[in-house]
């Protein structure tokens, strides 16, 4: 968010544990970012506990599905603009879409 305040960009904050995706927003994300489903993916320590493998989840219904259901597992920050998306971590992969 420091380079969008920075460059004067006006931006929404969706929290997404208050409003999370559905399975139809997450494909939809998918389809806007130009990654592997895969990508949108924590694999952290809740990743863990939950006991997934990760060669489970590597098409965008499986991932949508994870997701839906465990919305602490999606990457974030996630920035879209014009049809286009990029996680954001690190930061500076937001200015592909500036």
């Amino acid at each position: 968010m420091k380079i969008l305040r920075e460059r004067d960009v006006e931006f929404d904050v969706i929290h997404y544990l208050k409003t999370p995706l559905d399975e139809a927003g997450v494909l939809n994300l998918l389809t806007m970012l130009d990654a592997s489903p895969s990508a949108l993916i924590r694999r952290d320590k809740h990743f863990a506990e939950l006991g997934l493998n990760a060669e489970d989840y590597t098409t965008a219904p499986a991932v949508a599905s994870l997701i839906a259901k465990h919305p602490r597992l999606m990457q974030r920050p996630i920035a879209t603009r014009g049809g286009r998306a990029v996680i954001a971590r690190p930061e500076t992969n937001i200015e592909a879409l500036l």
